[in-house]
Parts: C-alpha cells; sequence; structure tokens
C-alpha cells in the first residue's frame, strides 16, 4: 500500500491532482470505517447511514458524541480511524505541500545552487562589485 500511495504522490504534479489523491483517500477511509462500525458494533449503529456519520465525525475530529462505540472492536476501530484522521490525512497533505514547495524551489533554481549564499560566495560577489564599482569610478 505504501508503495502504491508514493507513485500516486509522485503523479500529483499539480495541486488539482494533490486535491483528487487527497479526497480520494480521505473518502476511502471514511466509506471503510463507516462500513465497519455497522458490522463491528451493529447494536450502536444499525444502519449505514449511522456508521457513515460516524465515520465522518471521526475522521475529521469533530466528534459529536451523539453515535459513539461500546464494543471493544468498535472503540479499537474509532481509535484507529482517530489516529488516520489526526496522522494519515495530515502527512500526506504535508507531503505534497513539501513536494511542491521542492519542485518549486528546484525551478527557481534551475542550476541547483542552494538558496542561501555562502561567506566565500558573499565575498566573490562584494569583489566582482568593488571591481565593477572601480571599473565605472575609473569612467567618470
Amino acid at each position: 500500500m505504501e508503495r502504491r500511495l508514493t507513485r500516486q504522490l509522485a503523479r500529483a504534479a499539480t495541486p488539482r491532482r494533490a486535491a483528487v489523491i487527497i479526497a480520494t483517500i480521505s473518502t476511502s477511509i471514511t466509506v471503510i470505517a463507516g462500513l465497519l462500525m455497522t458490522v463491528l458494533d451493529h447494536h450502536n449503529f444499525p444502519s449505514i447511514g449511522g456508521g457513515l456519520w460516524w465515520a465522518v465525525q471521526t475522521v475529521t475530529t469533530v466528534g459529536y458524541g451523539d453515535h459513539v462505540p461500546t464494543t471493544p472492536a468498535g472503540q479499537i476501530l474509532a481509535a484507529v480511524v482517530m489516529l488516520v484522521g489526526i496522522g494519515f490525512i495530515t502527512v500526506i497533505t504535508a507531503s505534497i505541500t513539501s513536494a511542491f514547495f521542492a519542485e518549486f524551489r528546484q525551478a527557481a533554481q534551475p542550476d541547483g545552487a542552494d538558496a542561501v549564499a555562502t561567506p566565500e560566495q558573499l565575498q566573490k560577489i562584494d569583489a566582482r562589485l568593488e571591481r565593477i564599482e572601480a571599473a565605472l569610478s575609473a569612467r567618470d
């Protein structure tokens, strides 16, 4: 699954594609969790709609508390979904943002130069400016 996700993230060359990936993963997690909850804690979630409502609340970390699992299996699923809602989706979003930033940085510096000049580079620039200023002063 990690390899598939890595390939998908590599294809996310535009913000629109990244948004589609995030939306697809978020929706998949929500639907799967909602369906699983109706199976694992059928007494408290007798309908698929109730399970999906709970999953949306949990993945988005809203958690109204109107539907809560009471069986151990349901509570374990709830813990997993909460961790996924907080961590996994955040990590996906951050990694896509990081990839866009890295791509932007590369595009801004096609020769691969560092964004921050080293002291040696600054000294060379200063010396060159001094030579240019001296040459311009000599012309006047």
